[in-house]
């Protein structure tokens, strides 16, 4: 109960405008569905209100809201944006607390939240309206400064129901993942996928193999496989969405550490990933 307290406290003491926002932060998209949105904790429909302490409040991180201010980052970090149903813990703050903990450098973090729960892959596709408002708030997170270092996906359950999905999911999600970097003019934006856990239907498997067979320049995977589930099969647990939070800081770090000590790793990919972005930007 005490950090629910703390945390609403918190909540309505700090609210920061974006014209008010620190210059230097960075910047972290966090988009897909509900395992991304966060369902930790829910129970018959009802969040437990229980908060980890990796998930408690820091003045180092904020979160975008729904009306695009800054304020600080509180558990849930979608409730306002992903509002079909209730919200939880996801991995979001584990992650950026992880990022802190581990690189002092990284200064301030503000992550935006855009993950909607239930959602195929061809619902984010460009100019529909859940990439239109990812974007859009991705746009308005610059405008106080900063820069945007990456993009933390975790999608794909609602496309194992349906064969001809899982089968295209590959094709969709390079698309997608080519067009954000495109309109975003971020030609090699680190992006982190979250390989799947559970799924819909009977086609987990499919979408696996797409996810960790991706070849795709500066994309890194993480691997959800065996982490425990709520009784509802679908979604992961508090615990594991602990676990998942410092994987994805694990990896973004480790990518950034490959990216610095390489050279090849430093233009290489770039090269790549800038002849996609010319492609894209010049046929959108």
């Amino acid at each position: 109960m005490l950090p629910l307290l703390f945390s609403t406290f918190l909540l309505f003491s700090y609210v920061v405008p974006i014209t008010n926002a620190v210059s230097d932060r960075s910047i972290f998209l966090l988009a897909g569905q509900s395992n991304m949105s966060g369902r930790g904790g829910i129970v018959n429909g009802t969040w437990d209100n229980y908060i980890p302490p990796e998930s408690y409040p820091n003045l180092a991180i904020l979160r975008l809201s729904a009306d695009l201010n800054w304020q600080l980052a509180t558990e849930p970090l979608h409730r306002d944006i992903d509002t079909t149903k209730a919200c939880g813990i996801g991995p979001g703050m584990v992650f950026a607390s992880s990022l802190l903990r581990k690189d002092s450098s990284i200064g301030v973090v503000g992550l935006v939240p855009c993950a909607v729960g239930g959602t195929n892959i061809s619902e984010w596709a460009r100019g529909g309206e859940l990439y239109k408002g990812l974007i859009r708030r991705a746009q308005a997170a610059l405008e106080g400064g900063g820069k945007i270092r990456g993009l933390l996906w975790f999608q794909g359950e609602s496309d194992t129901v349906s064969r001809d999905d899982a089968e295209a999911y590959k094709t969709r999600l390079q698309s997608f993942f080519l067009h954000v970097r495109a309109d975003l003019l971020l030609p090699v934006l680190p992006i982190i996928q979250v390989a799947l856990a559970s799924g819909e239907g009977q086609y987990v498997e499919t979408v696996r193999e797409a996810q960790l067979g991706m070849d795709f320049v500066n994309v890194q995977t993480v691997d959800a496989k065996g982490l425990s589930l709520e009784p509802d099969g679908l979604h992961l647990t508090t615990p594991s969405q602990v676990t998942l939070g410092k994987m994805l800081a694990d990896t973004f770090l480790q990518s950034q550490l490959s990216s610095i000590t390489s050279n090849v790793s430093r233009t290489f990919p770039y090269f790549l990933g800038l002849v996609h972005f010319l492609i894209v930007f010049i046929c959108r």
